[in-house]
């Protein structure tokens, strides 16, 4: 699907930001404008790989490819919406793991009604290991919440160590010397539609960066007043609008995948993506609220943890098995609308931690 054509609401955005307009109007035009934005900041990333070589290509894909989530957290922390910013983190995993996966098996099962959908167990292990490990960072903290006052650094500490886990498996990959059979389909797929040079790439990506650094912060600085006029809490906003804004294009390309037969992409996209925001968006935001002098830490509220917990739980041992069914893919959809009711009627005290 072409998304290209949501750019016109780049300028409306910026019309409307500009002339102080209703900030739910604002939010939902420039939250459409980031959409694209993120979709060809991913195309245009995806071509400069190709130019680098398989290894390097690999990091700088893996690591641009988080871009959107990573601006968009910056600005919301600029603006000192630290628990909005938190509970996108939880939603974006949660999302990916629920929503976009859920999504993605149904679609590929639509494709062969009451057949079995077989993937690589290989590539998937490593996804959900980095997953299991994430759920461990994210729990420390809020356990020593309860018995110490060093939360921000237990926080600090603990971001550190899964930036560097996150660095570590970069590493190895760059040893390997090359990608697996996905990447390579992947930029195959991407071959066919994009052509274009590594000077363009690269000025079309300084562009896209810049766009999209406008529009998060129009969109960030009208998401707490526009989820204030339409009732909802700073948990259910962040959970379920933030997190879903830059995931759009990414949700997109791993349904195309799946209705392909290519469900290893797909896992790829949503298991491996929840993995690279706990490895590698959610240290840098935290190393960004230092900079920012903002309480930017990892106690998320028990609402996010228990819901993180059991979608990772829930989402390994599915993947255990080589294959999934159709029905898989309506199980996760319907668990994920079932936290949303859970997190929309959620006590802002109880949100808050």
């Amino acid at each position: 699907m072409n998304l290209k054509w949501l750019l016109v609401f780049v300028p409306i955005g910026l019309i409307l930001a500009w002339l102080k307009a209703n900030p739910t109007l604002v939010f939902i035009v420039s939250a459409l404008a980031v959409v694209p934005l993120a979709g060809m900041m991913g195309d245009a990333t995806e071509v400069l790989a190709r130019y680098l070589g398989s290894s390097v290509g690999g990091l700088l894909n893996a690591t641009l490819g988080n871009a959107p989530e990573i601006i968009i957290g910056f600005f919301a922390l600029k603006h000192g919406l630290v628990e909005m910013v938190k509970a996108s983190i939880s939603g974006a995993i949660i999302g990916n793991l629920l929503f976009g996966l859920g999504v993605s098996i149904l679609a590929g099962g639509l494709k062969s009604p009451g057949k079995n959908i077989e993937f690589d167990p290989t590539s998937v292990r490593i996804h959900t290991g980095s997953l299991l490990l994430a759920m461990f960072g994210l729990i420390i903290p809020a356990i020593f919440n309860f018995s110490t006052e060093s939360e921000h650094e237990i926080s600090v500490h603990i971001a550190v160590l899964l930036f560097l886990f996150y660095l570590m498996s970069i590493a190895v990959t760059l040893l390997k010397g090359s990608d697996d059979d996905e990447t390579e389909n992947a930029n195959e797929d991407a071959d066919e539609e994009i052509k274009w040079s590594r000077n363009q790439a690269l000025g079309i990506l300084a562009v896209l960066a810049t766009g999209l650094a406008i529009m998060s912060e129009i969109m960030t600085d009208a998401i707490e007043p526009a989820a204030k006029s339409m009732g909802f809490t700073p948990l259910f906003a962040g959970v379920f609008f933030l997190a879903m804004v830059g995931n759009v294009a990414e949700l997109i390309n791993s349904v195309r995948f799946a209705r392909q037969g290519k469900l290893d992409l797909s896992m790829g996209i949503t298991a491996g993506g929840s993995a690279q925001i706990a490895l590698l968006v959610v240290p840098l935001l935290v190393f960004f609220g230092l900079i920012l002098g903002q309480d930017m830490n990892l106690l998320f509220s028990k609402f996010e943890l228990v819901a993180i917990i059991l979608t990772v739980i829930a989402v390994v041992n599915m993947l255990q098995l080589e294959v999934v069914r159709m029905g898989a893919g309506v199980w996760l959809i319907m668990v994920y609308f079932m936290l949303a009711v859970g997190f929309y009627y959620a006590p802002v005290a109880m949100a808050s931690g």
